[in-house]
């Protein structure tokens, strides 16, 4: 078979202490995958591996981290005493993003390793005299909440991040297939799943794994911060701490958003301020909980799936999708050009309610003729609150050329949908 270019060869190093304290010798392995995005830039996962009096970071799959978290911990000590609270297993994946930069000079910059060793001295973040206690003889070596108010289980979990790490900004739908497969090879093994993400596309992420996602049980969720943890003034301790609580101690399974003390559903979140604290909101729906003195969760807004099925992660997404924002005077050349092949899916960004200017009768017999040869267009107000309806004229004209309303969803869900529609219809032709 000959090499395919696309499909990057990683080096993953398997340690194995032996009796003597060595390290077994490295071994190459050959992860097949399918790129979509030529701009993608691979990753490996690491874990911190903790071996005699010291501590390194080093390569691990996803599936080899359950395999050895179930061999190492099978034989810890766990306090018996009948006051110990039951553990709750969480699995956090720390793609990058400034909840863990560390400062130099002034600046915040992503190191790797930093996030995981100094989390390890931060009290609130780490129950140390628990974690030795119990868990001193294992390699991959958790951590753990301290014991929370009112809450059943205390929290222990597991850092793996990615490298290298990256800024939001350079997110692709291959990271976004990564970290859902992942959560899908360790799904079994633990109560929940927290995504650490820059904020910059972290409402795109959410809601593209909350639609890649399928059947989905247990709680995924994605939070960061403003400011990193380790500052002495810091939201990401709280986002942290807040996002742990609730995917080990809640039955939410979702893929939400944890931002400033609230609990959004994933795909109805958008960021709406890049220096306050709370950066992230939901204009068209409540929080499913929020953080004040008692953690107050609204559960009749959770969803819950009728069908009984095993968990899986859609991974075949089309790229050719995109957003039109509609302005006054705009040009009919401009509109031809971003419906052209092979665009097959729009998200129509359109005035108010999701009005349409009706004396442009160009653009509207252009967006007619694309959706007679298979277009997707979805019609989204370029407004945050309020939804998309055919109260108005100007609105219904775009509902019987066959423009789907997107009701009171941002633009983030529906580009979403029109990824993954268009690949499986793709599939299905």
């Amino acid at each position: 078979m000959s090499e395919n270019p696309t499909c990057p060869i990683n080096t993953v190093r398997k340690c194995s202490c032996t009796s003597d304290g060595a390290l077994a010798s490295p071994v190459s392995t050959r992860r097949p995958s399918k790129i979509l995005d030529e701009f993608h830039l691979p990753k490996q996962l690491l874990v911190q591996h903790h071996h005699e009096d010291g501590s390194f970071m080093r390569n691990i799959s996803a599936t080899e981290l359950v395999l050895e978290v179930q061999e190492t911990t099978a034989n810890a000590k766990h306090l018996g005493q009948p006051q110990a609270l039951p553990e709750s297993r969480v699995l956090v994946l720390y793609t990058g993003g400034t909840i863990g930069m560390k400062s130099t000079d002034g600046v915040y910059c992503p190191v790797a390793g930093y996030l995981p060793e100094v989390i390890r001295d931060i009290p609130p973040l780490n129950d140390r005299q628990y974690i030795e206690a119990n868990y001193a003889q294992v390699a991959v070596r958790p951590y753990s909440l301290p014991p929370v108010r009112h809450m059943k289980k205390r929290v222990v979990y597991w850092i793996v991040e990615y490298e290298p790490l990256l800024d939001s900004c350079d997110m692709t739908f291959d990271d976004w297939i990564r970290i859902a497969s992942d959560i899908k090879k360790a799904y079994h093994n633990y109560d929940g799943f927290v995504v650490l993400h820059g904020t910059d596309t972290l409402a795109y992420t959410a809601s593209a794994l909350s639609f890649m996602m399928e059947n989905l049980g247990k709680p995924v969720i994605i939070t960061g911060s403003q400011i990193p943890v380790a500052e002495v003034r810091s939201d990401g301790m709280e986002n942290l701490i807040g996002a742990l609580i609730t995917a080990g101690n809640f039955d939410i399974p979702e893929v939400c958003v944890y931002f400033n003390n609230k609990l959004m559903r994933g795909n109805r979140t958008v960021k709406l301020d890049n220096s306050a604290l709370e950066a992230f909101d939901s204009p068209n729906m409540h929080p499913l909980a929020n953080m004040a003195i008692n953690i107050k969760v609204n559960y009749d807004s959770i969803f819950r799936s009728d069908n009984i099925a095993a968990f899986t992660v859609h991974e075949n997404l089309c790229r050719h999708v995109g957003m039109l924002r509609i302005f006054p005077s705009m040009t009919i050349e401009s509109v031809k050009a971003f419906l052209a092949p092979p665009t097959q899916g729009v998200i129509l960004q359109t005035f108010g309610s999701g009005n349409m200017p009706t004396r442009r009768s160009d653009i509207i017999e252009a967006l007619k003729e694309a959706i007679e040869r298979g277009l997707m267009v979805i019609n989204c107000s370029q407004c945050l609150k309020g939804q998309v309806d055919v109260n108005y004229a100007t609105g219904k004209i775009l509902y019987d050329i066959g423009v789907i309303p997107g009701s009171d969803m941002t633009s983030e869900p529906p580009w979403r949908s029109c990824a993954m529609f268009w690949e499986k219809t793709s599939g299905m032709r």
